[in-house]
């Protein structure tokens, strides 16, 4: 039910909540939680509407350069060339259809990782328990708690017994809140922060141990992650530079051709006095000449061929441009909890008989006390398939002995649990009563080390146990705070052996007079391949960023254990707090101080992506929590988690890793790096030999020569540019391709001299083929003079189409020599190179295709000047190259 609500419901008691939601204890009636489902909807997120099929369709055609295509496609058809306008269709068509394609796959990978959070839930209805679909909770319904639970709803706490809730996904601590229904201050003026909501559950935290009861208060999108999920419906989509690239370069050449096209247009009409439509369609053979129409669908195919490459590596992309994105990447900013680490509480130190040891290489027994007493002072359950229910800091415990292969459940049936001092948050203490063979009992205490110490009067050392004295107080607190400055959370242990149970167990009556045993230093520990990944990012020019919402001290020692932070920067951590003090004019000039950012709400860290793109980087977000969500979507790329994941991070990434496994990440640039350079060399000799082609037709109208035919031009750019610039998106990676600095935001295709090249490079085209029509003309084989122009149009023809195919070999590499590179490595190359020239020739050497591409036959000489003049431009280039390589190094 709708609820007007003056006070939040953590300052509310139980009592008034009930009566507020018109329930009780009892929980609603069938009849009136079926009335309420109706009236306010199921319990469940508004996600956003998928768009059709149609409408994906349509959102490939509103491309710039695929508008001029069309209006061309259009002309060509009312002027008659026919075959021309199907032939520009059908390219424009495969594109679109690519596109649709990729989005439907990569939405179908998303759909096949999602799962229910919490698909049932246990609710009191009439005073009866009854098992409901989530989707059906209704606010004013009951609902009880157990350890391994998800929390079904939002739900105000009106019973606790050892209640503890994981809720990393939320508020990005990983530690688990111990719970209470106690009504918080209702006189404090402050906003209480999620994390110290004590007496809330939320909707998506786990229940690791205890039970509980609890008032639905939200459902849907009412509950604090509907909040984020509303947060991420008004978050901007930004475009990625792939996006800006292409669509910069689109306006640049249709706005050049258009100018291109009038002015042939108009020169033709004054100098020729040819008919205006011969000169409509001389224009339109110019702009067929000068547009990549292969471009969109080879970036298509390039890009789609990146995402095959990385499903192979477990990164599904739901995005296409989100694979060339992370190529450009500056800035990796990653959440702690789940990314970074493991999620996972672990033992990783232990102190005993006055020594500080590895946990992983200790040499431990069942025999140890230290060992004994995490074992037995512990609510974990183990089930039949051996998996650990219960609270993560506890199952931690049982888990070191299970990794030293110890036999701890045989430990906990032999020493039963006869008695216990439950654990609470004033004392920190958790005491639990075993019966040893003997007859005697075994006091088991494990706890705060500065609520236990003063417990003890003496202290385990092998087998002795000495009276505890102030210089062995001074040597375990001291080891205390070296672990808890390493951001270990820090447990003590204590025990003692009595021949009976005292009448009353108390704190009093058993947690008194105890032997200190040791202490165990326990951490979140980071993902092993993570310190790898960063540094090799390190070396590729991107720097790390770790977003946590978890406490200083702890996110900056994981950071130093990672290399994201060095051991002389701990003015690089700032905390939520702290970012919240300064204005965003200063925030934008210190964001470069920061590596680490603490105890962060979802807020903060849309505040710091937009800070680092606001200088121009671009920015990559990891995460797998709710909490990071919004960021993922503001985020140049959002990476969200398959595994750990949360669906509403899922849903707001770019990119979702299978495997959880962030050095993935730096695999996914580095595979975008390839796919940029490699759309690059495509991009270089798509417009260097449509640049040549220009040329061509704008010296053959300008010197009254007979012109190319339109189907000859699209024939050209279809065969022989499609098919070698799509395998140049196969070409090898670069050796030291991850050894650049990002190219940036500011960066373009046309970047590092590619634009310099196109131009020569195009000249040069150009001007061999014109080169080879003049000989054809002035030097004919043929007698007959309508022959010779016939067979020098064929010859222009040939040799335009044959110099892009040897010219594509040069692309390989924009400065170095080709020879280098394996001229041959790549087979797909070299199958399309063979193939483009075998569909060149054919237009000419077979009599069928003559007449419909307005050819002539050639003979064995006149090939060879074809051929001859076309290798002419890799000579030509390698010695360009070679006193550009020099000029460099000078």
């Amino acid at each position: 039910m709708a609820q007007q609500q003056k006070q939040p419901y953590y300052q509310q008691s139980s009592k008034e909540l009930l009566t507020k939601f018109s329930t009780t204890d009892a929980g609603l009636s069938k009849q009136e939680a079926q009335q309420r489902l109706t009236q306010n909807g199921p319990n469940s997120l508004v996600a956003n509407k998928r768009k059709n099929v149609l409408q994906r369709f349509i959102d490939q055609f509103k491309d710039f350069m695929i508008i001029v295509l069309l209006v061309a496609a259009l002309v060509a058809g009312f002027s008659g060339e026919i075959a021309d306008a199907v032939i520009i269709m059908l390219v424009v068509i495969l594109n679109a259809v690519f596109g649709v394609f990729q989005e439907m796959q990569a939405e179908a990978a998303i759909d096949s990782l999602k799962e229910m959070s919490a698909p049932k839930a246990n609710v009191l209805r009439g005073n009866n328990v009854v098992t409901v679909n989530s989707e059906d909770l209704v606010t004013g319904d009951i609902v009880l708690l157990e350890a391994g639970d998800v929390i079904p709803a939002d739900l105000r706490l009106i019973e606790a017994q050892q209640l503890r809730l994981e809720e990393s996904a939320l508020t990005g601590e990983s530690v688990p809140v111990e719970k209470s229904v106690k009504t918080l201050d209702a006189g404090t003026n402050e906003k209480v922060s999620l994390g110290d909501q004590v007496n809330m559950a939320f909707m998506n935290s786990n229940v690791t141990n205890g039970r509980g009861v609890g008032l639905v208060v939200a459902t849907g999108m009412q509950t604090e992650v509907g909040r984020i999920a509303g947060m991420l419906n008004q978050a901007d989509e930004t475009k990625t530079p792939l996006q800006e690239n292409l669509n910069h370069l689109g306006k640049v050449l249709t706005w050049i051709i258009l100018g291109l096209s009038v002015l042939i247009f108009v020169l033709g009409l004054l100098n020729r006095q040819e008919s205006v439509l011969n000169m409509l369609l001389t224009a339109i053979s110019l702009a067929v000449a000068a547009i990549p129409e292969g471009l969109p669908a080879i970036v298509t195919i390039t890009l789609a061929l990146g995402t095959k490459r990385m499903a192979k590596r477990h990164a599904i992309v739901r995005k296409l441009p989100a694979v060339e994105t992370l190529g450009s990447t500056d800035i990796i900013a990653s959440d702690k909890t789940g990314t970074l680490t493991q999620n996972k509480m672990t033992v990783e130190r232990i102190f005993e008989n006055n020594e500080l040891t590895d946990a992983k290489t200790s040499q431990v027994t069942l025999d140890d006390k230290v060992v004994r007493i995490m074992t037995l002072a512990n609510d974990t359950k183990i089930n039949a398939d051996g998996e650990l229910l219960g609270d993560p800091t506890e199952t931690a415990l049982v888990q070191f002995g299970l990794d030293h292969q110890l036999d701890v459940a045989d430990l906990i049936k032999q020493l039963p649990r006869v008695g216990e001092v439950p654990f609470d948050s004033e004392r920190k203490l958790m005491t639990t009563i075993h019966q040893l063979d003997d007859n005697r009992y075994l006091i088991a205490t494990k706890g705060a080390p500065d609520q236990l110490l003063p417990r003890t009067t003496s202290y385990q050392l092998h087998a002795e146990t000495p009276e505890m004295d102030a210089k062995e107080r001074e040597t375990i607190l001291a080891t205390n705070t070296k672990l808890a400055k390493q951001a270990l959370r820090v447990l003590g242990m204590a025990y003692k052996i009595v021949p009976t149970l005292p009448a009353e167990i108390t704190t009093e009556t058993v947690e008194q007079d105890l032997t200190f045993a040791g202490l165990i230093g326990m951490i979140d520990p980071e993902r092993p391949e993570v310190a790898n990944a960063v540094a090799e990012a390190k070396g590729a020019g991107i720097r790390s960023l770790m977003i946590t919402g978890d406490h200083r001290d702890t996110a900056e020692a994981i950071a130093l254990r990672l290399g994201i932070l060095q051991p002389n920067e701990h003015d690089a951590v700032i905390t939520g707090s702290e970012l919240d003090a300064l204005s965003d004019a200063e925030f934008a000039k210190k964001v470069p101080d920061y590596a680490v950012y603490a105890r962060v709400a979802p807020e903060h860290k849309v505040r710091i992506v937009k800070a680092w793109q606001k200088r121009g980087k671009v920015v990559a977000m990891t995460g797998d929590g709710v909490n990071d969500a919004p960021a993922l979507k503001t985020a140049d790329i959002g990476v969200g988690m398959g595994i750990t994941g949360t669906e509403v991070s899922k849903n707001a990434s770019d990119m979702v890793l299978a495997d959880d496994n962030f050095s993935t990440i730096v695999v996914a640039v580095e595979e975008g790096r390839k796919v940029f350079a490699n759309i690059q060399k495509a991009i270089q000799y798509l417009l260097s030999a449509n640049l040549g082609e220009v040329l061509t037709l704008f010296m053959m109208t300008i010197l009254g020569w007979q012109i190319l035919a339109p189907v000859q031009i699209l024939w050209i750019n279809l065969v022989t540019d499609t098919f070698p610039a799509i395998a140049l998106g196969l070409e090898p990676m670069e050796r030291d391709i991850m050894k650049h600095k990002p190219r940036g935001r500011d960066s373009n295709f046309l970047s590092g001299g590619v634009t310099s090249s196109i131009f020569y490079q195009g000249l040069l085209e150009g001007g061999i083929t014109l080169l080879v029509y003049w000989l054809a003309i002035n030097y004919p084989v043929h007698a007959v003079a309508n022959l010779a122009h016939a067979d020098a149009l064929t010859m222009a023809f040939a040799t335009l189409g044959m110099i892009q195919l040897f010219h594509a070999f040069n692309v390989k590499s924009i400065h170095g020599t080709i020879f280098h590179r394996g001229i041959f490595a790549n087979r797909s190359f070299n199958w399309a190179i063979l193939a483009s020239a075998v569909l060149l020739a054919a237009t000419i050497v077979m009599p069928g295709f003559n007449k419909l591409f307005h050819v002539t036959h050639l003979d064995w000489f006149q090939w060879g000047i074809v051929l001859g003049a076309s290798l002419s431009i890799v000579v030509i280039v390698e010695i360009v190259k070679l006193f550009q390589r020099r000029f460099h190094k000078a």
